[in-house]
């Protein structure tokens, strides 16, 4: 592979080779961080995204094949997407160039385009272009790429926390597959800290470290699945021994993690797909009447720093759309929940939260209420729109009684049982929205509502 940063496909050099230093990074020496020193070099050292990459996954496939198109990796910080760009480069043999989104232009582009097609004409080279932070490039710099990414003289990798879906072109979606990164799990990240430690190329292995297994599973969890955050640890702890303790037996253990490594960091992004994700867990595992789940994702929520206002109003959504009248109280405390949390903030918001959420996902439900709404919604904004008949309007003005508006309906209060037969739509239409269900206090609406269609057929039958 022949690797090159921006600066170097603008100012030459494209026939100098990359210095190999067995990271398959260009220039990197041991001050480097350990976190890029241990970048892998070929697909049995990248760790993690089984999921997509391993025997018979479909990246292994393109690579296998020689078929790799454009592609577009997905996923939050430190789980390999720049890790895993250099190892293809790597192993398809190409020249390999990389940038940063919002320090590139139209310009650098176009450079490394002409460029690419000159090495493919030549000496049939392909060239790969990774973008970091590609949802940060505007619309006419991602047109750019359009063309040459159709036709293969440019791979494309590009990077991104952000779901490309919504911060990249579809065009370059259409020409690019794209593979969701997910955090590494903990014996992933413990394996990677093993390896670091043991190496004496790239890694600590020079020196002499007596390693606690509980230390480095402490990193392992307390990194949330961040490979880089997990090295730095691991690194900060070894180096700041080596600097006073020269040519003594350094010892990692679990006292020495703990002041390594910050508070363990909750991956939350208030306005992507993490919001979202949670906000949809949290209200389907009280639909789904799971106490212990709603507890976790609200949890993870307050915990993430999300607004407290946005919390309560999910909790409310689903008292009205999940339980409905199959419980009303549900409705009434998470109406309060939202009040509290205003007046009180957090941490004692946290509180009330809890209660109206739990009671929520303890609920009796029922979308009846939902559903009746949702057909009646439907059948305004797509069927004829229905008059309101003549007895039901509006009499409380002086031409009303003139006209015999409002003159023939009947005070339902006026009558046995505060219930009288009447139309209260028009003649001869039925509808039937409300279909309460035999669950909770919608029981009781529902042989209410029985009650009065046998007070109804037994009218009609008087009459008959």
């Amino acid at each position: 592979m022949v690797q090159k940063n921006v600066s170097e496909s603008l100012f030459g050099g494209f026939e100098q080779a990359l210095n190999q230093n067995g990271t398959g990074q260009a220039g990197l020496g041991a001050d480097a961080p350990l976190a890029a020193r241990m970048r892998p070099r070929t697909l049995d050292e990248f760790f993690g995204q089984s999921h997509f990459l391993g025997p018979d996954k479909l990246l292994t496939r393109m690579l296998e094949a020689g078929r790799l198109s454009s592609l577009i990796f997905y996923g939050p910080p430190g789980v390999g997407k720049t890790s895993l760009a250099t190892v293809i480069a790597n192993y398809t043999k190409a020249e390999f160039h990389q940038m940063s989104a919002p320090s590139a232009s139209v310009k650098d582009i176009r450079n490394i385009i002409e460029h690419a097609k000159k090495m493919l004409a030549a000496r049939g080279i392909r060239t790969v272009l990774f973008i970091d932070e590609i949802h940060r490039f505007n619309r006419a710099q991602q047109d750019v790429l359009l063309e040459d990414v159709e036709s293969g003289v440019l791979i494309l990798i590009g990077a991104t926390t952000e779901n490309p879906f919504f911060s990249v072109n579809s065009p370059l979606i259409s020409r690019s597959t794209v593979f969701q990164f997910e955090h590494l799990n903990q014996e992933e990240v413990l394996k990677l800290l093993q390896a670091a430690v043991k190496d004496s190329e790239r890694g600590l292995g020079k020196y002499n470290i007596e390693v606690e297994e509980k230390a480095l599973n402490y990193i392992a969890l307390m990194s949330s699945g961040d490979a880089r955050k997990a090295l730095t640890a691991l690194e900060v702890g070894v180096l700041s021994q080596a600097k006073r303790n020269k040519n003594l037996t350094i010892k990692f253990n679990l006292e020495i993690a703990k002041e390594s490594i910050q508070q363990k960091t909750i991956d939350y992004d208030g306005t992507g797909d993490t919001h979202y994700d949670l906000a949809s867990a949290l209200q389907k595992s009280m639909r789904g009447s799971d106490p212990d789940a709603t507890i976790y994702w609200l949890s993870r929520m307050l915990s993430g720093g999300e607004d407290i206002r946005f919390i309560a109003r999910r909790i409310a959504i689903c008292a009205t759309e999940d339980v409905g009248n199959a419980d009303p109280m549900a409705a009434v405390l998470a109406a309060a929940a939202i009040q509290i949390s205003e007046f009180v903030g957090l941490p004692e918001a946290q509180l009330a939260l809890a209660q109206a959420a739990l009671y929520v996902a303890c609920s009796p439900k029922s979308n009846a209420c939902s559903s009746a709404i949702w057909k009646g919604v439907s059948d305004v904004k797509n069927e004829p729109i229905l008059p309101v008949p003549k007895h039901l309007k509006d009499s409380h003005y002086a031409a009303a009684k003139k006209a015999g508006i409002g003159s023939d309906y009947k005070y339902p209060h006026s009558f046995k049982d505060g219930f009288v037969e009447q139309e209260y739509l028009p003649a001869g239409i039925k509808k039937n929205y409300y279909k309460p269900k035999d669950i909770g206090y919608e029981k009781n609406i529902k042989d209410y509502l029985q009650k009065l269609q046998i007070l109804l057929e037994n009218s009609e039958s008087s009459q008959g």
